[in-house]
């Protein structure tokens, strides 16, 4: 059995980019940063920034661009793929994205801070999300017909 699962929450990097596909499906694209704090073996603290690109479609992709935008909490689950195409100029290119499956809006802001990941009820376990989640139906989508 093999799993491709990535569970992420973090902030949009900038405002997604809805585009149609010629199959007249709808496709978002947008970028999520996540932060890893740690203390060294010097007892400072450090921190380091992990950047995702995630693609959403269908209803998600019309739901995320239009209520979401840059700086934003999002929870995502999905799965990891990467693409790759030929430039003009003969370069392979490859991009590693999460195409997402599941997603949460995260809670609003308070006092221009983000709750804490605690306040939205984000549960990874089987009994489900604390607060209320918008079950979309499956769609299949050729990753082929992605015009860019």
């Amino acid at each position: 059995m093999y799993i491709n699962k990535a569970i992420i929450y973090g902030n949009l990097t900038r405002d997604p980019e809805l585009k149609s596909l010629p199959s007249g499906s709808t496709v978002v694209n947008f970028s999520v940063a996540t932060n890893h704090t740690w203390k060294d073996k010097n007892g400072q603290k450090q921190e380091s920034v992990e950047y995702h690109n995630v693609v959403a479609f269908g209803r998600t992709a019309e739901t995320v661009n239009q209520y979401m935008k840059k700086g934003s909490g999002i929870y995502i689950e999905g799965r990891i793929q990467t693409r790759s195409w030929d430039s003009g100029d003969g370069k392979k290119n490859y991009r590693t994205e999460i195409i997402a499956d599941r997603v949460q809006f995260g809670p609003k802001k308070e006092g221009g801070i983000p709750a804490p990941i605690s306040k939205v009820g984000i549960s990874t376990s089987e009994e489900g999300v604390g607060i209320d989640a918008i079950d979309y139906p499956e769609e299949n989508v050729n990753v082929d017909d992605i015009p860019f």
